[in-house]
């Protein structure tokens, strides 16, 4: 599959967390082109600050894979991944990233600060993947809320 095709069923997980309540951003992770894991934004539904989209799928894969380490896998987000999600993925050892809408608040990647960091792990990143889509999907969300 395309990288858009993937990035279609992470935009499906972000509407099951817009449907939940939640800000609309979906994950899912692939190894050798099959689904691994899935999951979207849950910090309200669970009270839990760390329940990102990007935190969620990859303790989904965890469990699934019977491992801590994601080797050879594919993170698909909606969204360009904070901080917190980028150290989980280094954590995780996420081969590649492949993201949606970038970020320009809370994104780590697209504003040029890894290069401050020396990471032990590097995933290989592709960005803007279904950009219009991503970003029409947050902006209609946060307009219906305001």
């Amino acid at each position: 599959m395309t990288h858009e095709k993937w990035m279609l069923l992470a935009i499906e997980q972000a509407k099951l967390a817009e449907e939940s309540g939640e800000v609309p951003i979906g994950a899912i992770i692939i190894q050798n082109d099959q689904l691994i894991a899935t999951g979207f934004n849950r910090t309200i539904q669970n009270n839990d600050p760390s329940a990102h989209a990007e935190i969620c799928c990859i303790r989904n894969a965890g469990q699934k894979m019977g491992n801590h380490r994601l080797l050879n896998t594919t993170l698909y987000i909606t969204l360009e991944p904070c901080i917190m999600c980028y150290g989980a993925i280094i954590q995780a050892r996420i081969t590649h990233v492949v993201f949606g809408a970038s970020d320009p608040k809370n994104g780590i990647i697209s504003q040029n600060k890894l290069a401050e960091f020396s990471f032990n792990h590097q995933p290989k990143v592709v960005a803007n993947i279904c950009q219009d889509i991503c970003k029409r999907q947050l902006k209609t969300f946060f307009n219906q809320r305001r």
